[in-house]
């Protein structure tokens, strides 16, 4: 078997975590070992950092900092879990990664992609995901999924403009790499979605057996 590192992208309200839950249970009938995680967290260190990324605060978190903070719990994310996982062969689906980064700090704060390119060689080294998968939603839809939820975080708390540079840059970057990236319609129903996912499971059977 080799190690997959499988990634789950989108916006706000997009079934990231209900649809890993039902790939990693398809993959597992096949006899595959998976290992679930998210970001930022994944550790106990990662997990307070997380808090810490996606609590209101009285202060003002400066862009930069938020940046780091992200890098800093992916490093430790990457040495605790990811890399030993993937070594052993197990197939890693993760609930956002670095794409997350380029849209919601580069393209919703506005940091520039040179910089978290920086970052994201000094933390990963040569690694990256070997298949994301990103579920693409209009704007309106996601929002009002994530209110439903009750209340909101630091990140849903933002604008509209900040969503649409989100979403923006997300479609970018799969347009931009399309062997990597699946698009999935994540305005349909669940089971329109998990369909369009078992339509993926062989593809992803021959990766893990490859």
């Amino acid at each position: 078997m080799n190690g997959l590192f499988i990634t789950l992208e989108g916006p706000e309200g997009a079934g990231k975590s209900t649809n890993r839950d039902y790939l990693a249970a398809r993959l597992g009938e096949q006899g595959i070992e998976v290992l679930l995680t998210r970001e930022p967290g994944g550790t106990p260190l990662a997990e307070r950092v997380r808090e810490l990324l996606l609590a209101p605060s009285a202060e003002p978190m400066a862009a930069d900092t938020e940046l780091l903070l992200v890098f800093a719990a992916r490093a430790q994310h990457l040495a605790e879990v990811i890399r030993p996982a993937l070594a052993r062969g197990s197939v890693v689906l993760c609930d956002r990664f670095t794409d997350a980064t380029y849209a919601y700090q580069g393209g919703g704060r506005g940091l520039s992609v040179e910089r978290i390119a920086q970052l994201e060689t000094f933390v990963q080294g040569e690694l990256r995901p070997d298949l994301t998968l990103l579920f693409d939603l209009p704007i309106e839809v996601g929002l009002a999924r994530a209110a439903a939820r009750g209340r909101l975080d630091r990140f849903e708390q933002e604008g509209r403009s900040f969503f649409e540079a989100v979403r923006q840059t997300y479609l970018e970057r799969a347009a931009q790499a399309p062997s990597r990236y699946r698009i999935l319609d994540a305005g349909q129903s669940l089971l329109q979605v998990q369909s369009a996912l078992d339509a993926l499971l062989p593809e992803l059977l021959v990766r893990c057996r490859g």
